[in-house]
């Protein structure tokens, strides 16, 4: 995801929340504490019916975690060393002991992330694809949960009403069907789903990593 995408991704997020009350700012004393330096990201455990789900949202998820200042490991590599390992089921993945994960990879924190909604649907004069996604930083030297957050994503966000009636609603909601499905859309929307959630420069996402020149600074939702 290049600068000017996050950059207006950004802008999207904080002018939706600004009509709306803010949840109370995340307390980050244990992001703190433990102040990470590499993340590993589990494979997503999955709730929707989309088997590509689990692919698209952890592919997703390692580019605004590294604009946040913090070194991902490989995405692809650590899904590989799993397989290796006779682990296939994200399942069973997220339930190896965070010892272990350290032992294994050194990463100084994982995420765990399930996936609550994932596809596009159609309802009478609508389609839409949604990405709903939730997740967890754990420190995998001491057991503990550094934060945690959950954020959704929506291909209507996008979509102006084109008029025409109720008959060009639904024209625009079968095309829109069609074209959502064939080129998974949800890929681009789990983009999105997951600037929302870990990136550092949304409200309550994660702190600025050590990589970042922000790194140190107040986290958004603790700016005055």
């Amino acid at each position: 995801m290049n600068r000017i995408y996050l950059g207006l991704i950004v802008v999207f997020a904080l002018l939706s929340t600004a009509c709306v009350s803010l949840p109370p700012a995340y307390d980050y004393s244990e992001f703190r504490n433990s102040d990470p330096r590499s993340i590993l990201i589990l494979p997503p455990t999955n709730q929707s019916t989309e088997v590509i789900a689990p692919y698209s949202v952890m592919a997703q998820m390692s580019a605004p975690i590294a604009e946040s200042g913090f070194y991902v490991f490989p995405v692809a590599l650590v899904n590989q060393t799993f397989q290796n390992n006779g682990l296939t089921v994200a399942n069973d993945v997220q339930a190896v002991p965070v010892a272990k994960l350290y032992e294994i990879f050194g990463a100084d924190a994982a995420l765990y992330i399930d996936i609550q909604e994932y596809g596009t649907s159609y309802v009478v004069i609508s389609s839409n694809t949604v990405v709903t996604v939730t997740a967890k930083l754990v420190d995998l030297r001491t057991g503990n949960l550094l934060w945690q957050g959950a954020s959704t994503a929506s291909s209507a966000e996008t979509r102006g009403n084109s008029g025409g009636g109720v008959v060009g609603m639904l024209v625009q909601a079968a095309v829109s069907q069609i074209v959502e499905t064939v080129s998974d859309t949800g890929f681009d929307i789990s983009a999105i789903a997951s600037t929302r959630l870990v990136s550092s420069e949304i409200y309550n996402g994660l702190l600025h990593g050590p990589r970042s020149p922000k790194y140190g600074q107040p986290a958004t939702s603790e700016k005055k």
